[in-house]
């Protein structure tokens, strides 16, 4: 109940952020407008700027605001909501077109007022954004270019945006509502300055340096930092951090990677990572001694959310087994005695993390392993295929109500196989998922 009045109250308060310039808008004189249509395009303007400013706030990753959602979903709901944002702009600038065309004045912007300008400028900037962001791989932009170049045009479309409202000046001439509307400019470029300047400024203070860089199999790495002049972090296994390596915090050069080691023992962390996109094909180069920033831990996908379980199944793909060992790791600290089910899923046997840790693991947990492989060779003995309906059933305890299930994997396998433990009578209550392609 307690995680629902949390989730409620953040609901609350971004519809509070988005609509509250509209009702401080409607504050004493209001211009008479050209009818209905103007002021709905009007509403959509402002609309489109306080969510523009939420945007920022969204990616800052303060965990108050991320905890009782998962940063994962903060990411997608931001992603969600700048297509949103988008079409919130287009509409405005459309209704004006097809109702007011004569308030667009020149589109020479050689002749046109500097703030129309501006307008049309912050319109062309989001499309640019968003095109960059949803396409980035087909326009085969490189991971750390694009997070720059996204910067730069949301900044830069907000603050084209700012001086076009400023400009225009229709609903914000009175002084109160200036002052207001200045309250909100200052919060949003205190957030800008926030995420840009003082929290890498501050993690500049907690460095770590990597102590062990161990092949985990054939294309997967183990990554261990030692932190250097603190005492760490605390976190709950099964929670991710964002990783800068070989640089600084403001380079922009951060990943998220999940803490692959136990949560009991803090004074190292472990990160395992694959070899799948533009910084992880590079990880093999990390040497001993590289200096490195961690920002975190962040998310809910974790044993510890859960204390009254009477058990837990696991069900991972790749490398979804990062967290899922974190867990397992943990509970055997813990000397933990529920029932865990943990089902692993691979392409071939070599690809198999952990592969001797998981057999030693089954001798201080009761735990069962499942290695499945799509691509098995004749001598492999175990399951074969995809993680099915039918092997669900045959794996899961009978007594399944009373456990949590944990997903960790690709976006397909994930959606098929919450799809087949429904099938099977779990509830969705009890299924847990990381997003695996968050960025």
């Amino acid at each position: 109940m307690t995680s629902i009045v949390k989730i409620a109250g953040w609901v609350f308060a971004y519809l509070f952020l988005i609509l509250a310039p509209l009702f401080v808008l409607l504050i004493g004189e209001v211009p008479t407008g050209s009818g209905f249509l103007w002021d709905f395009s009007m509403a959509l303007g402002f609309t489109a700027m306080a969510m523009l400013g939420v945007q920022f706030f969204l990616t800052a990753r303060f965990r108050r605001v991320t905890a009782p959602f998962g940063i994962d979903i903060i990411y997608y709901f931001h992603r969600y909501l700048a297509i949103l944002l988008l079409v919130l702009i287009f509409s405005h600038y459309l209704i004006i077109r097809l109702t007011e065309p004569e308030a667009l004045m020149q589109l020479n912007p050689l002749v046109a007022p500097w703030y129309m300008t501006a307008g049309r400028l912050a319109l062309l900037v989001f499309v640019v954004m968003i095109v960059t962001s949803l396409w980035r791989k087909a326009l085969q932009i490189h991971y750390d270019e694009w997070r720059i170049l996204h910067i730069v045009l949301a900044v830069t479309g907000f603050l084209l945006a700012l001086m076009h409202i400023q400009g225009v000046g229709y609903y914000i001439n009175a002084p109160v509502k200036q002052a207001l509307w200045t309250i909100y400019i200052i919060f949003w470029l205190w957030l800008i300055i926030y995420v840009r300047i003082i929290k890498p400024w501050r993690l500049l203070s907690r460095p770590y340096r990597v102590t062990r860089i161990q092949r985990a199999c054939c294309n997967s790495w183990s990554l261990s930092l030692q932190a250097e002049g603190h005492s760490g972090i605390r976190f709950k296994p099964g929670q991710f951090v964002w990783l800068t390596l070989r640089s600084t915090p403001f380079q922009i050069k951060e990943h998220p990677f999940s803490i692959s080691s136990s949560a009991m023992k803090t004074e190292q962390l472990e990160l395992t990572i694959k070899e799948l996109g533009d910084f992880t094909r590079t990880i093999g180069t990390t040497r001993v001694g590289d200096i490195a920033y961690i920002d975190g831990p962040y998310g809910v996908f974790s044993v510890d959310q859960y204390p009254d379980a009477e058990g837990f199944v696991f069900i991972a793909g790749g490398i979804g087994v990062a967290p899922i060992i974190s867990m397992l790791r943990t509970l055997a600290d813990r000397k933990d005695s529920r029932p865990l089910t943990f089902i692993y899923a691979n392409n071939h046997e070599d690809e198999i993390i952990f592969k001797d840790e998981l057999e030693a693991l089954k001798c201080c947990l009761n735990l069962n392993v499942v290695h499945i492989l799509r691509d098995a060779s004749n001598s492999w003995m175990g399951e074969t295929g995809y993680v099915t309906e039918s092997l669900l059933k045959k794996i899961l305890p009978e007594k399944r109500d009373g456990f949590q299930y944990f997903l960790c994997g690709p976006k397909g396998m994930s959606r098929s196989v919450q799809i087949n433990l429904y099938r099977t009578g779990v509830s969705r209550s009890c299924i847990h998922f990381e997003l695996f392609d968050m960025v």
